[in-house]
């Protein structure tokens, strides 16, 4: 997980010459704020089949305690909106060092109006997105590209493929539900379902012989202690988003959807020393997510894991998933855990904004970041 030499980094182009381009005939651009995010809002359900974008998009683009989302957004003749893109500022650490501390940006909601797709409005908007985060001082972007807009990220916007990021199971249960989810990754994982539940509680049981000495707690608000847990984690990490109480508040028990609950892991003096975050099932597939964990060491890490795994099959999981960044820390932890990983690496991109940063280079690596679930801009993940 060491850091690399500043050297490493590609030339990349940064804006076209002469700065951002216009979005199109018909159209001018601007940085949307808090009067535009009705619209935003109304953009965010058509575009992307929703019908929370009213108070999705206030919670994710104002509200968050590492700033304000910068958003430019394309707008008609008569002022109406036709298109919005969004970087998303997370407060990331190298190494837990100050001088490695910086806003970094995640790319997301790509929102144009159908009709006025393939005329490259997208790419204006991106360009001035990076234009703001290279004023603001924001070191790196990253995001994560389907397969539609992963040929314009990779391609003439000169973003770079900075690794991977797949999920991994842990199964629950072996009833229908289980099998159908199983069913999705081939007949022999379906039918290797009671032996996948057997070889998870046997992991189990070795992080629980581990954890001796450790108790679990119901969290319904981090406490300010959870800074601490951060902190301790940090120095080991050339890429980390800081996760004090009032991020991890505004992140998880804040969050618009409340599918979210947090359990803490304490050790025999009361001190907090690793917390999980777990996102409900769904009650149609029985899977749920483990959103974010954290723990001082790795038997907390490990008794945060069993705590979060315990909780999420009372809830009636009969999958529990994590996402992890290829070659990570995080997958340590999984596979550590019981985890298996089912196939479906998809591609993370990221782009160096400021070069000389120390935050620019770990950005292009994702195997070196400490990255899950809840530091996506995205609400909830299924």
């Amino acid at each position: 997980m060491g850091g690399s030499t500043q050297q490493e980094l590609p030339h990349l182009p940064f804006c076209p010459e002469g700065g951002p381009p216009d979005p199109g005939e018909g159209l001018t651009s601007r940085f949307a704020g808090p009067r535009d995010r009705q619209v935003q809002g109304e953009l965010y359900d058509v575009c992307f089949g929703k019908t929370d974008g009213a108070i999705t998009i206030p919670w994710r683009y104002d509200e968050c305690p590492h700033g304000m989302t910068v958003a430019p957004i394309a707008v008609g003749d008569a002022g109406e909106l036709q298109a919005s893109y969004a970087c998303s500022p997370r407060r990331v650490r190298f190494r837990g060092e100050d001088s490695g501390d910086a806003t970094v940006g995640q790319t997301g909601d790509v929102m144009t109006h159908p009709e006025l797709r393939s005329r490259g409005v997208f790419s204006a908007l991106h360009w001035h997105a990076m234009e703001e985060a290279q004023r603001r001082g924001w070191p790196a972007a990253w995001g994560l590209p389907n397969k539609f807009s992963g040929r314009i990220f990779f391609g003439k916007l000169g973003w770079q493929l900075a690794g991977h990021i797949g999920p991994w199971n842990f199964v629950l249960a072996t009833d229908a539900k289980a099998r159908a989810v199983r069913l999705q990754n081939g007949k022999l994982a379906m039918l290797g379902t009671p032996w996948a539940a057997w070889r998870g509680a046997q992991a189990r049981s070795r992080l629980r012989a581990r954890a001796h000495g450790l108790e679990t707690l119901s969290i319904e608000r981090f406490p300010e202690s959870v800074t601490a847990v951060s902190e301790a984690v940090e120095p080991r990490f050339d890429w980390m988003v800081h996760r004090d109480a009032r991020y991890l508040n505004w992140r998880f028990i804040d969050a618009p959807s409340g599918l979210f609950r947090v359990v803490g892991v304490r050790d025999g003096l009361g001190d907090l020393v690793g917390y999980a975050v777990v996102q409900r099932p769904s009650a149609e597939t029985g899977v749920a997510i483990i959103s974010d964990l954290c723990g001082v060491d790795v038997v907390a890490e490990g008794a945060a894991l069993d705590a979060a795994l315990a909780l999420l099959a009372s809830m009636g999981t009969v999958v529990a998933r994590a996402y992890g960044m290829q070659g990570s820390y995080w997958e340590q932890i999984l596979a550590r855990g019981g985890f298996r990983r089912p196939r479906g690496y998809k591609p993370v991109g990221a782009y160096a904004i400021h070069a000389d940063h120390p935050l620019a280079n770990p950005t292009l690596k994702t195997a070196s970041w400490y990255f899950m679930d809840g530091d996506r801009d995205t609400e909830f993940v299924r």
